[in-house]
């Protein structure tokens, strides 16, 4: 196996883009998701999930200090610097939002979980993950326990562990599955995208609970990735909204695609780097 893609999004929920190389730090990949919108109208950090427009738009980083360039879907450009940054990214998702860097551990209130949208918590469950009545939702216990109280764990804006690892199988397999679906790893996510070859189905779901050397790093296996209503969205023109990607998901996948994945030995990775079981 080598690894074949190395994502890295600046904004969270935003489309992002694929590097050469990164660093592998306890907290992901270097630069990863240092900035986020926050939903004025929640009052929580805001996600594709629930600001519908928000995966249109896409982000890039601007010169060496992080500022960042944001692409709107009329391909206007916003960047972090802007007076009217605010304004315009609001006007863009049809949201009220607000820009924001990560805050440190310390700022726990800015991580805090915002007015959920429903007062019955399995109706907003169901609305977070896309679930259909007669579709279960996924196994819970496999998120960290902070998650019920905060939105991304403190100091963060990953999605409950700092990797999500696919691999090239899998891509081909969904794919296959889904010949009227457009199919890449934008809907999905990832931070590292592995060559598996050959290999059939899934591969990652058989990681869970090794580990991962890539190059001189090594990563450790948590768990699949239960999957919400962000991959139905539109993220662009080629991948616009389809509901049949979850269905697929949640009928044939036992609701998960790629594997959760936390960073054991720090170092630089690129692509093209061996990886293997250890």
């Amino acid at each position: 196996m080598r690894l074949d893609q190395i994502w890295q999004y600046p904004v969270k929920s935003m489309l992002g883009a694929r590097v050469q190389h990164a660093t592998l730090a306890l907290n992901g990949i270097g630069n990863d998701r240092l900035w986020a919108l926050r939903d004025e109208v929640r009052g929580a950090i805001a996600s594709g999930r629930k600001v519908v427009g928000l995966p249109r738009l896409a982000a890039s980083y601007t010169g060496g200090d992080h500022t960042v360039t944001i692409t709107l879907p009329d391909g206007q450009l916003v960047l972090s610097s802007d007076a009217d940054a605010n304004e315009r990214l609001s006007a863009g998702v049809g949201h009220p939002v607000s820009l924001w860097p990560s805050q440190p551990t310390s700022n726990a209130d800015f991580y805090r979980r915002g007015t959920p949208d429903s007062s019955d918590m399995m109706v907003e469950l169901r609305t977070i993950f896309g679930r259909l009545d007669d579709e279960p939702l996924p196994d819970l216990s496999v998120f960290p326990p902070e998650m019920m109280e905060f939105e991304y764990p403190p100091g963060n804006f990953f999605d409950c562990y700092p990797l999500m690892i696919m691999s090239s199988s899998a891509v081909r397999t969904m794919r296959e599955a889904l010949p009227n679906s457009a199919i890449d790893e934008r809907r999905f996510r990832p931070s590292l995208v592995i060559d598996t070859g050959d290999l059939a189905g899934h591969p990652e779901f058989e990681w869970v609970g090794r580990r991962l050397r890539i190059g001189s790093t090594e990563v450790q296996i948590g768990s699949a990735c239960p999957r919400c209503g962000l991959v139905t969205r539109e993220f662009a023109a080629d991948l616009p909204a389809d509901t049949a990607v979850l269905r697929h998901i949640v009928r044939d996948l036992d609701q998960n695609v790629g594997v959760y994945a936390t960073v054991t030995s720090v170092g630089s990775i690129a692509v093209g780097d061996s990886v293997e079981l250890v």
